[in-house]
């Protein structure tokens, strides 16, 4: 039967379970007439006669027994489930996808996560790590987070981070054989610990900038890594010179176990920001997060 014929079903599921005409056109705000000339029409498309008609009273035949029997706990799931589709708008639940990069999934989501998820039980955050410049809408995703420069135009973007800044950092263990860097160009003599990401297809050029001046250095290596946790214990373990987000070496330098190199040479630059394509179509669930997650200035 075409899909255009299930209201004809409703209909007559309605009529059935009434036992009345009248009490059906009414629950289904129409006209008592219209919802006959459904009925009638339904049982002359399937050649069969699903109601028993008198003055008095309205009853299913067999046939109308076994398909009031077939249909109407189907319409019962849908009406369920469509309430419960209703209640999402009121009620923050369901599951919110996001894609993100390793660092900000570790430095911004996940604390954010440690304190929203415990008093939203019905909301479930799934998080994708992913470096490249993912399509959210054609992959499925409700939102993403990148850096500021890389969120497309045509994207509703929220800051959800601050400012941040690169550190360049080796193990003392290595600079007790290795010079120590006094300026960018002096990198090409070191072993680098590399990063390839696939936005970029080679090797990521580490960004350095002084006094208005850029340089972008390429510098040959034992290790490429596309993996921010492999990086920092490369580092630590004295098999080169890294190139990593400020916040996750700071401990590492403070208590000796790093050393922090051309430190001039890394500004700040605009930080992290979650997308998505509109607030329309936004859930509860994503609205409340994006509130939760939007970068406040201490």
């Amino acid at each position: 039967m075409a899909h255009e014929n299930f209201n004809d079903l409703a209909a007559f599921a309605a009529v059935a379970k009434e036992r009345s005409f009248t009490r059906a056109a009414a629950k289904l705000g129409v006209s008592q007439s219209a919802l006959s000339q459904t009925v009638r029409a339904l049982e002359e498309r399937i050649g069969l006669r699903l109601l028993t008609r008198t003055t008095r009273s309205v009853a299913p035949t067999e046939a109308g027994e076994r398909l009031l029997r077939t249909v109407a706990p189907r319409f019962e799931e849908i009406e369920t489930q469509l309430a419960a589709l209703s209640e999402l708008r009121e009620k923050p639940a369901g599951t919110v996808r996001i894609t993100a990069g390793e660092h900000p999934a570790i430095s911004i989501l996940q604390p954010a996560l440690k304190k929203f998820l415990p008093d939203h039980p019905d909301i479930n955050v799934e998080i994708i790590v992913d470096y490249g410049l993912t399509d959210i809408v054609a992959e499925g995703f409700d939102a993403g987070v990148r850096m500021g420069e890389q969120v497309a135009k045509d994207m509703i973007a929220v800051r959800i981070g601050p400012e941040m800044r690169m550190a360049v950092v080796a193990s003392p263990g290595y600079f007790d054989q290795n010079s120590i860097p006094q300026s960018p160009q002096d990198l090409t003599a070191h072993k680098c610990i590399n990063i390839r990401l696939p936005t970029y297809g080679g090797l990521f050029a580490w960004g350095l900038e002084k006094d208005g001046r850029e340089m972008k250095v390429r510098s040959e290596g034992q290790l490429v890594f596309n993996n921010l946790g492999l990086r920092l214990s490369s580092a630590l373990d004295g098999l080169g010179v890294a190139y990593m987000p400020e916040d996750q070496v700071l401990t590492h330098v403070a208590e000796g176990r790093l050393i922090r190199v051309l430190e001039d040479w890394c500004p700040y630059f605009p930080g992290y920001h979650l997308y998505y394509p509109s607030r329309r179509h936004s859930s509860p669930a994503l609205t409340l997060l994006v509130d939760v997650l939007r970068y406040r200035l201490p």
